[in-house]
């Protein structure tokens, strides 16, 4: 590697040394990538080896996905339990986030929320742009949830459910709905929904007579729960930060401006 690589200059550094940092790959194999054209740089794909970037500002994917330049930003996956409220300091004095966030000495905030008596899969992060984005009421990120609720679900509450119902504040249909598992007394319904109304699934499935007992968020758009314990916390793996970034990145294009 020469000085010229290594060192930033008026004119940036070069996309290779950046993607090679991002562990993307060694950097003779991020240079067939450009010139395979596999790589793009604020939207414009670049073929010459030779480019330089800003990697504070300028935005690269590589095969569509985004990377991570920032090594300051965190992308955290909690495994949110039940009587945890969503916030980071509850004036009320209930178990709040700060405990799952002690091992990260940034300063993290949650993506969203979950209502105390809801478990699950919340994001937190120090990605401030990020956090907008995906919680902008305009984006209606795509969530899944697995519910037990009371009795058993009809297959026509189920279509009834996808179809639409009307709530106190306008109607409402899940994007999926299916029945799981029907013991009797309860049902296991799964749903999936972009909308980012509150507490909308336990209000759902009240209107269809069938009231939530447990709640559990499985899924955030590209994020998937797996087998992370409740209470538990880790970091996103270079895959899951790449398919939220690009998610983020995509919409940020299609999202109002404040105010």
């Amino acid at each position: 590697m020469t000085p010229q690589d290594q060192t930033p200059d008026a004119d940036g550094v070069r996309l290779q040394k950046v993607l090679a940092n991002a562990g993307v790959a060694s950097r003779r194999v991020v240079e067939d990538m450009i010139v395979a054209g596999r790589i793009r740089v604020n939207g414009v794909t670049v073929t010459e080896l030779g480019r330089r970037i800003d990697p504070e500002n300028d935005l690269v994917d590589v095969d569509g996905t985004a990377v991570q330049l920032d090594q300051s930003k965190r992308y955290v996956m909690l495994n949110k339990p039940t009587g945890v409220v969503s916030t980071m300091s509850d004036e009320q004095g209930r178990p709040d986030l700060r405990q799952f966030t002690r091992e990260w000495e940034e300063r993290l905030y949650n993506v969203g929320r979950l209502d105390a008596e809801t478990s699950g899969l919340l994001v937190l992060t120090n990605d401030g742009d990020l956090a907008h984005v995906l919680a902008h009421p305009s984006f209606g990120v795509t969530k899944v949830y697995i519910a037990r609720v009371r009795d058993t679900v009809s297959a026509q509450t189920i279509s009834r459910l996808t179809r639409g119902i009307e709530l106190e504040d306008g109607p409402i249909a899940a994007d999926k709905a299916r029945l799981l598992d029907a013991s009797g007394s309860s049902s296991l319904v799964e749903l999936t929904l972009h909308s980012g109304r509150n507490r909308i699934v336990r209000r759902m499935m009240a209107a269809v007579g069938h009231p939530v007992q447990e709640l559990v968020r499985r899924q955030f758009g590209p994020l998937h729960l797996g087998t992370l314990p409740a209470g538990r916390a880790r970091e996103l793996t270079t895959m899951e930060r790449g398919a939220l970034l690009t998610l983020a990145r995509r919409d940020a294009e299609n999202t109002p401006p404040a105010g």
